[in-house]
């Protein structure tokens, strides 16, 4: 269940793909709806990217709860360049400031807007654009597409050229 020298454990993983998948689905969702012309494609997309939130939201809070009460993340693997290991940290807590940034600023223009109501409900779709904490949404939508991208982009590079066990420690425990 908890992670080891050599690995994430079996909670750190299902929260990891969990919450990939999840954010997968936000970006998709959230630029459908921000790029579409029509309010029923809005609400469509709207109607996904919320409880999607809400369970990012979720696994985020177990997520720090996790590491900070239960488990240790694992050290980085041995023999790697300091750039390389630094490149890697600073991703991660990229990601995990954008995730922050996305919830903060998506809550804060529901709050704002009565878009749940919108969304779920018979009230008109609201003019999110206008909206102060929509700049930095899209901001941060874009940061962590970048920062996402980064950290598959490494990941394959480590698995594929460098063949070390770098994407193996988080994709699936070995059996015992």
């Amino acid at each position: 269940m908890k992670s080891d020298q050599t690995g994430y454990g079996a909670v750190a993983i299902a929260i990891h793909w969990a919450s990939a998948f999840l954010i997968l689905v936000l970006i998709a969702s959230g630029f459908a709806s921000g790029f579409a012309q029509d309010a029923a494609t809005k609400v469509a997309a709207l109607r996904i990217h919320l409880p999607a939130a809400l369970l990012v939201l979720a696994i985020t809070v177990v997520r720090l709860a996790w590491w900070w009460r239960l488990d240790r993340k694992p050290p980085p693997i041995g023999g790697l360049p300091a750039w390389q290991e630094t490149a890697a940290r600073w991703t991660h807590r990229t990601l995990y400031v954008a995730i922050v940034a996305l919830l903060v600023s998506g809550i804060a223009m529901a709050a704002l807007s009565g878009l749940p109501v919108a969304v779920f409900g018979a009230a008109p779709l609201p003019d999110l654009a206008a909206l102060p904490p929509r700049a930095g949404h899209g901001l941060a939508a874009r940061l962590i597409l970048a920062a996402i991208t980064l950290h598959v982009a490494a990941a394959l590079y480590h698995h594929w050229v460098l063949r070390d066990a770098t994407l193996r420690r988080i994709w699936r425990r070995p059996a015992a």
